[in-house]
């Protein structure tokens, strides 16, 4: 049998220590002689995200029961109190690096998504994490709670975050989504809290397709009508204008406004676009995809250790976050290059119970294929006298 090192020394060699160390080199200040390594912080929060463990100690006690295969995984002896003062000292952008290098690496392998159309096609979104207010005050979200506010721009070929920032949570949506900026071309679809008029014009002008839905309060004018199918989905397709009287509403352009029931749940949406020339059902089936998004959300929050946070500082949150985040496209890696059917719930499942056993990675997610042939207990059920 061929040797192997863990699983998990496998899955972090997909990591271009090259890269990695090259960050380390631009980024992190020279430290004190036997501190805690970027490299070693990194296995140890990665192996803590896998196994869902929960506090410091949980994850040093899951590596040192594993000591010998450190060598392996190149990292130093990890003690709780050594991996607290790097989640507080060691600076979080690092990461936010480190997740556009994975990020890159992972979209050249990704399946396109499967629209009839060749755009790249993201979701926007921002979901709460809530925390306690007596430990992260600095993290208010009002007067009686405290969360943290994880914004995802989710890119649709092979459903992997392509932007990504935390903040506290009272900062809006809107404030965040004018720091991303998607690809001249692509096509980017969010919930009613991204209704800013004047950032869709700026999407419009860079060439960007946006999809949405209207605002329940919106004053606007019908310019023109147009022939919807019959027997459809479709309720209503208009050109219009907006008609209020707020600042800067004499510069927004025409858009479209396009009604739509559900047939499944018979409820009714009415989505607003600027992209003219593609038909209204192509334009709801855009809009039905930001779903993804929130499964994304859901998915990570399960899977990952996002919920209960190792240290308090903003720092420690937000590198506790953020290597989750790498983790996921690690994940998404494995499965996009072995192009393996697991979903990535069975791939992690698979990965959590077999982290510290030397086997093959390729040969955990892709079993040999036996060929069918005679049970041996068949042949001695002849052979009983």
């Amino acid at each position: 049998m061929a040797h192997s090192n863990t699983v998990l020394s496998q899955m972090l060699k997909l990591v271009p220590r090259h890269e990695f160390g090259k960050l380390v080199n631009r980024l992190d200040q020279r430290r004190r002689a036997g501190a805690l390594g970027r490299w070693s912080q990194f296995v140890a929060l990665t192996a803590g995200h896998l196994c869902k463990r929960s506090s410091l100690r949980d994850i040093e006690s899951t590596l040192s029961s594993q000591r010998a295969q450190h060598y392996h995984l190149g990292s130093q002896i990890v003690s709780k109190s050594a991996l607290a003062r790097a989640n507080e000292s060691l600076d979080y952008q690092f990461y936010a690096e480190l997740f556009g290098l994975l990020y890159q690496r992972c979209a050249a392998s990704a399946p396109r998504h499967k629209l009839n159309f060749k755009s790249k096609l993201f979701s926007l979104d921002g979901s709460l994490l809530d925390v306690s207010m007596k430990v992260f005050r600095w993290a208010n979200y009002n007067t009686m709670n405290a969360a943290f506010k994880l914004h995802v721009g989710l890119d649709h070929d092979g459903l992997v975050p392509h932007f990504v920032r935390v903040t506290e949570g009272r900062i809006s949506e809107n404030e965040v989504a004018c720091d991303w900026s998607a690809p001249k071309g692509s096509v980017v679809v969010f919930d009613k809290g991204y209704n800013n008029y004047c950032w869709h014009k700026s999407l419009t002008d860079k060439g960007i397709t946006w999809v949405t839905r209207i605002r329940g309060n919106a004053v606007y004018r019908v310019v023109e009508r147009r022939l919807i199918p019959g027997n459809s989905a479709i309720t209503s397709d208009q050109i219009i204008e907006y008609a209020s009287s707020q600042r800067d509403s004499d510069t927004l352009l025409p858009i479209r406004r396009i009604g739509y029931r559900d047939p499944e749940t018979k409820k009714h949406y009415v989505l607003i676009t600027n992209h003219f020339a593609w038909s209204a059902q192509t334009i709801a089936d855009i809009y039905k995809q930001r779903w993804q998004v929130e499964l994304f959300f859901k998915w990570i929050k399960q899977n990952l250790e996002i919920q209960s946070f190792l240290g308090t500082s903003q720092n420690a949150v937000l590198t506790q976050v953020m290597i989750a985040l790498c983790t996921y496209l690690l994940l998404a890696y494995i499965k996009f290059a072995s192009k393996t059917q697991l979903s990535l719930q069975q791939l992690i499942c698979f990965l959590q119970t077999n982290l510290f056993i030397r086997r093959d990675l390729s040969t955990l997610i892709l079993p040999i294929k036996r060929k069918p042939g005679k049970s041996p207990q068949f042949t001695l059920a002849l052979c009983r006298i």
